[in-house]
């Protein structure tokens, strides 16, 4: 039992692992992008703003399931092949890029005006802004936004085993379900549950840390 949860453990921990670091990327990009697009921002451009809200907002509105299938031909042009663990990175990151944007958006809005209004007197660009004014004051809250997607992004995980997709979820329907092993259905839960509340714990500790 423990020569097949192990790899599927690792399996999971990696393709959750490198989609959340992507789509982080990714999601603080388009952000970084709402910010100074949006009414009343720094290079205010309502046009881009919002022609990258309604991208943003329909790549939300996917269940995933139907995303990996959808991105099938996508996957398999970019790395050669449409199902696998690594293949399930490309529709893990672009399902979860979008929220990871949204949240840093919230995120960056949140800081006070002033502090804002107070940087531009001493003559801050607007990148100077953006990275070393509203990035710090909002960073405690980007570390939830960071840790909540990671979670998002292992569950997401577990369902593209359905799909091909490897991992706990691969185990848990090609065992569990397929073969009625119902101790292994409770074993890849228990495993996930132990997951999440690893990763919740530790951006609490980062959260607490930076909020000092």
């Amino acid at each position: 039992m423990i020569d097949i949860l192990l790899p599927a453990l690792g399996e999971t921990i990696y393709m959750s692992g490198v989609a959340t670091f992507l789509a982080v990327i990714i999601g603080f990009v388009l952000a970084v992008i709402l910010i100074l697009t949006a009414k009343d921002g720094l290079r205010q451009n309502l046009k881009v703003y919002s022609l990258l809200d309604v991208v943003i907002n329909t790549l939300r509105s996917f269940p995933f399931i139907i995303l990996m299938i959808v991105l099938f031909p996508v996957t398999k042009f970019l790395i050669g092949k449409s199902i696998g663990t690594t293949a399930a990175i490309i529709p893990l990151t672009i399902g979860a890029a979008p929220f990871v944007a949204r949240l840093i958006e919230s995120s960056l809005r949140e800081v006070e005006k002033g502090v804002i209004e107070a940087a531009k007197s001493f003559g801050a660009s607007d990148m100077q802004i953006i990275f070393k004014v509203m990035f710090v004051e909002a960073l405690p809250s980007i570390i939830s936004a960071i840790t909540l997607t990671f979670i998002t992004v292992i569950g997401f995980s577990a369902m593209a085993g359905a799909v091909g997709g490897g991992g706990l979820g691969d185990v848990a329907i090609k065992y569990g379900y397929y073969r009625f092993q119902s101790d292994t259905m409770m074993y890849t839960v228990l495993i996930l549950i132990a997951l999440v509340q690893v990763v919740q714990s530790f951006g609490d500790y980062l959260y607490k840390i930076t909020k000092k």
